[in-house]
């Protein structure tokens, strides 16, 4: 296999085949378990320092939970500050749904696995609302579902580091 990124998440196991419910509420025959293979500091380390070389950006953010070390890795590796997307506004202490300072900054967003769009949508209008330039989308894996063509509608761009179609064929 070509792309080290597949290879690492082939090699840590993320890829898992059964009957499993998406967050988009589609069902699929196999799970991408990227959460567990973030937690691997050398699969983290080696997403943080694709994304932080191959992209230009001032700010990285992630959509909690899963995307959150995805953009601390890329933080680290770039030396650029990043941004917490809450799923949801909390109402005490400093209330709000973006941790970090993203008005007017261009920043990155990334996600770890996506589907329909849906948590990266959500991201691309929660900083947009915050003041932020942000028009691309990072995926460690594009489930090749429609992501893409949902966050065109928005004008935003999505890449991936890795396609569904290379970890199935893997």
């Amino acid at each position: 296999m070509v792309n080290p990124i597949a290879t690492l998440l082939l090699e840590s196991g993320a890829i898992e085949f059964g009957d499993f419910l998406l967050a988009s509420g589609a069902r699929s025959s196999y799970y991408i378990d990227i959460k567990a293979a973030t937690t691997n500091p050398v699969v983290l380390a080696a997403i943080g320092k694709t994304i932080s070389e191959d992209w230009e950006f001032e700010m990285v953010a992630g959509v909690a939970v899963g995307a959150v070390p995805i953009a601390v890795a890329v933080s680290l590796a770039s030396g650029r500050p990043y941004a917490i997307i809450r799923k949801e506004e909390k109402d005490h202490g400093k209330a709000g749904t973006i941790v970090g300072d993203v008005d007017g900054r261009d920043v990155l967003l990334v996600e770890d696995v996506t589907t329909s769009g849906g948590s990266a949508l959500y991201g691309l209008e929660a900083l947009r609302a915050a003041g932020a330039h942000v028009d691309r989308v990072v995926t460690v894996v594009d489930r090749e579902a429609g992501a893409g063509e949902a966050l065109a509608k928005k004008g935003a761009s999505l890449s991936a580091l890795v396609r569904v179609s290379e970890l199935l064929d893997g």
